[in-house]
């Protein structure tokens, strides 16, 4: 097991990541009758897609001894509804500009390649664009 979930009422959950103790908490977003002050589990998957994306770049980087540290994230979530569900994850990285075109090739090429992108319904648009600054 790696996390248990308590729902603790008002439409918002506790996880707590069993092995370090760490927890996140979860709300209903403002357009589900939430109140929008935590992440959604929409949101949630969206993090997922570019947490995914980075630390699997960084992995291969070590490998390839380029320094990704200070890279950001940007990420928009697109809802659908009827059924209601994510349609759409934007991913805008700024990544520094270490390495040549090759090695940004490589990093990309892992990136797209990533677990949690692997196992995304394909009906779930995914456009990730990469800025090397």
């Amino acid at each position: 097991m790696t996390t248990s979930i308590v729902y603790t009422g008002n439409l918002r959950c506790d996880a707590r990541h069993l092995l370090s103790g760490t927890t996140i908490e979860t709300d209903a977003p403002t357009d589900n009758r939430g109140k929008g002050e935590r992440f959604s589990p929409t949101d949630l998957l969206c993090v997922s897609l570019a947490t995914c994306i980075l630390t699997t770049m960084a992995i291969k980087s070590l490998e390839m001894q380029v320094d990704l540290t200070g890279a950001i994230a940007l990420v928009t979530k697109h809802m659908l509804s009827d059924p209601r569900r994510v349609g759409k994850i934007e991913v805008v990285l700024n990544l520094p500009s270490n390495g040549n075109e090759r090695d940004r090739k490589v990093l990309e090429k892992t990136g797209n390649n990533c677990p949690v992108m692997k196992s995304i319904h394909p009906d779930i648009e995914s456009a990730i664009t990469y800025n090397w600054v």
